[in-house]
């Protein structure tokens, strides 16, 4: 099988899987009429996937499972998890029974996300950089969609449940349809307990992961309030059409950031992973802090020229800290030590996503949006670090 095409298929199995986490974003507003939510059970709601996810990205980490069994049944067993968890959705009468199942999903989706970042790697080692890159971006529209639907708007819970579940269910089919690991694989070891935490021992994996929990605390937070952002702006607050316009703009603002994966990508691969990451935490959180700054007294257009210009960046980093992990962990151990970044990111999303909204509320946009440039700030020294520690080894090597 060509590279091209199981990097592609992957990347759809991934996508589709995922669809059952995307769902959270089109479902909540409508449950929180439709169940009489308040605003700790709607967040709750929000935050109980990711939970999940980190749940079974510690466990899968401890026990070395990704690295023991193979990716291709992970993502399967995950994708068709994920479906039946979500499906169950349709048989609840409130919150009670819904968080239970909303974790569940999180915890099939750590088996589906982690192994897919290990497969792909397999099929590219001098373009890994661009080939993550491709699949991230593929999320990136995933992530994207739900703003889409809701400038559309008429779309009933029941129906984009039932249809995610479906789509979360090819997803774990589709990946059987890749025969085999690529040219670069990584060996496959019996299960055993703590496996993943080695990875700690290794100064570039911890760089990596330090880069990776202050892009996080960027991403998803920026994703979630972006559209509550525009709305928010006079010029959009003030129109009829002003929650769909929103949500367009929302769509947009993220969905550039597919592109800035595909670009981050390629500059990992010809500058080095560091030096990319790099770049994209300098503009993101720059542009945060320009934001900040400005954006109560720049025209309409500008400001949603700066947000699509954050979105491009804002995602263009995260395949590359996934890439150094694959690159300069044990390969006994990489999908552990894939596993164990990922529960650091997501559980760093679940501080800066209740954060933002309660800055927001007491004080202003402004403050949430400095707030968000703390993390680029980690990030940015991390990356810093790890350039340095990079370049050492190629004058060692000489």
């Amino acid at each position: 099988m060509r590279p091209v095409v199981a990097v592609g298929l992957i990347a759809a199995s991934t996508l589709l899987s995922m669809s059952a986490w995307f769902s959270a974003t089109f479902v909540v507003p409508q449950l929180r009429v439709e169940w009489g939510l308040g605003a700790a059970e709607t967040s709750a709601l929000t935050i109980a996937v990711q939970l999940g996810f980190v749940v079974g990205a510690l466990l899968s980490a401890a026990t070395g499972l990704v690295d023991a069994v193979p990716g291709r049944m992970l993502m399967c067993i995950g994708g068709l998890g994920a479906a039946a968890c979500n499906a169950g959705l349709l048989l609840c009468d409130g919150v009670g029974s819904a968080l239970p199942l909303r974790i569940l999903t999180g915890i099939f989706l750590a088996g589906v996300y982690p192994p897919a970042l290990k497969e792909v790697s397999t099929w590219y080692l001098r373009s890994r950089g661009k080939a993550l890159g491709v699949m991230i971006g593929a999320l990136t529209i995933g992530s994207a969609l739900p703003h889409l639907v809701g400038a559309v708007g008429g779309v009933d819970w029941r129906v984009v449940i039932a249809t995610t579940s479906l789509l979360s269910a090819a997803g774990g089919l589709v990946v059987c349809v890749v025969r085999g690991e690529g040219a670069h694989p990584f060996p496959r070891r019996p299960v055993s307990l703590a496996a993943g935490f080695r990875s700690m021992r290794n100064r570039d994996v911890v760089l990596a992961n330090l880069g990776y929990v202050g892009h996080m605390w960027e991403l998803y937070a920026m994703w979630a309030g972006v559209g509550v952002f525009i709305a928010a702006l006079p010029s959009v607050a003030q129109r009829p059409d002003g929650d769909s316009l929103a949500a367009l703009l929302a769509f947009v603002c993220i969905g550039t950031g597919a592109a800035g994966c595909l670009l981050g990508g390629v500059l990992g691969d010809r500058w080095g992973r560091p030096r990319a990451a790099l770049t994209a935490l300098i503009c993101s959180g720059g542009t945060a802090l320009v934001l900040a700054t400005t954006y109560d007294v720049l025209p309409l257009t500008v400001t949603v020229l700066l947000c699509a210009f954050w979105g491009f960046w804002v995602i263009a980093d995260s395949a590359q800290f996934s890439a150094m992990v694959t690159e300069t962990a044990d390969p006994d151990y990489v999908g552990g030590a894939l596993s164990l970044q990922l529960a650091f990111g997501y559980v760093t999303t679940m501080v800066s996503l209740w954060l933002v909204p309660q800055l927001v509320e007491h004080f202003s946009w402004r403050a949430a949006l400095v707030a968000l440039a703390i993390g680029p700030a980690v990030g940015i020294l991390a990356m810093l670090a790890a350039d340095r520690r990079r370049a050492r080894s190629r004058v060692l090597a000489v």
